[in-house]
């Protein structure tokens, strides 16, 4: 018998308020949009034949690597958040499955791709063993696989994102606790992000661990802007989310210039070269907000919210097309949803979560 699992998930933008809900930010607020198109995970799944549990073959589309490897050995291999993610879920006894990933933005975009990979993969083994996805309980999980199992640095709020969608508010209120709230935003406000906000690549990616290294080690160096930084970060968040609750997107847009030159006070590597030759060219074009992605550093991603009427929107991409031509465009809409396992068996097809 084949089973075959399918899990979607999207990942984020314009996440104002990151880097405050970590370990060392103790407590935090993160307002952040999901997007797609994100990843998606295929599971295919069959009865193996009596003898030692069969490997599980992985396949990385974007990468175009596929290989092995051996549940239980804790030797991580190529692509480690794969393999800790399906330790963390384990695999039926007397079952070989092959584990097939897809993401439609360039990994390292600094969109929170591999929580996104990572909660669309717990997702769909917590279906081929029978169990429901909470989204919650997804979204902790695949955080637990990246900072407990993996001893990797991650804030909270790209898991949320993953296993929620929409438009939301992550307060932490003792780190690792975490609170999601739906952003009440209106469906003209919606129709309006969907016309004025831009994903932009910029061309390359980042380590977001060496990044994460770097703001640790000197947050609390003497002298130190960071944990006033932290502070500003977190009055980012609330103003952004106060001003899609209000419908004013000007407001939304100071939210994000605000949270940029926080995300600069907290380390001046965070705004890369790139991020800021786009910033120069969609502020003279007259953007209304920008906000470096993610983590921050070179290469990854930035948001950019584009005054109303098609015409800016025009000058704004053609701008960024002119400062470099490795810059690109990512396609991005508003996601309805997060977490979306579908599984199709002997017994039909269902929908999990």
């Amino acid at each position: 018998m084949v089973t075959t699992v399918t899990a979607t998930a999207p990942v984020r933008t314009c996440d104002c308020g990151g880097w405050t809900d970590t370990w060392f930010a103790r407590r935090g607020a993160v307002f952040h949009i999901a997007v797609n198109p994100g990843v998606r995970v295929i599971v295919r799944a069959e009865t193996a034949p009596p003898g030692p549990p069969a490997p599980v073959v992985l396949v990385a589309e974007n990468y175009g690597d596929r290989y092995e490897f051996l549940p239980g050995t804790r030797r991580w291999g190529r692509h480690a958040l794969l393999e800790a993610a399906i330790e963390s879920e384990g695999v039926p006894q007397g079952t070989a499955i092959e584990v097939s990933v897809r993401s439609a933005v360039p990994p390292g975009a600094a969109t929170g791709t591999s929580a996104a990979v990572c909660v669309a993969l717990v997702g769909a083994l917590r279906a081929l063993w029978g169990r429901r996805a909470d989204a919650d309980d997804v979204a902790r999980a695949a955080h637990a696989v990246e900072t407990g199992r993996l001893g990797q640095q991650s804030g909270l709020q790209d898991q949320f994102a993953a296993a929620h969608g929409g438009i939301n508010f992550i307060k932490i209120p003792d780190y690792p606790d975490a609170v999601r709230y739906p952003v009440a935003a209106s469906d003209a406000v919606r129709g309006a992000l969907e016309r004025q906000l831009l994903l932009v690549f910029l061309g390359r990616t980042h380590s977001s661990t060496a990044i994460h290294e770097a703001v640790i080690s000197g947050l609390d160096r003497p002298g130190s802007s960071g944990r006033a930084a932290l502070d500003d970060l977190r009055l980012a968040a609330a103003a952004a989310r106060d001003a899609v609750e209000e419908e004013n997107l000007p407001a939304l847009g100071e939210a994000m210039k605000a949270n940029t030159e926080g995300q600069r006070r907290l380390h001046p590597s965070l705004v890369g070269v790139d991020a800021q030759r786009v910033i120069a060219a969609v502020a003279a074009r007259g953007a209304l907000g920008w906000k470096v992605n993610g983590a921050g550093g070179e290469g990854g991603s930035l948001a950019v919210l584009c005054p109303a009427g098609d015409g800016a929107r025009a000058a704004i991409e053609a701008a960024i097309a002119q400062a470099s031509d490795t810059y690109q465009l990512l396609p991005a809409s508003i996601a309805p949803s997060g977490l979306r396992v579908e599984i199709i068996g002997s017994s039909g097809r269902g929908e999990i979560a």
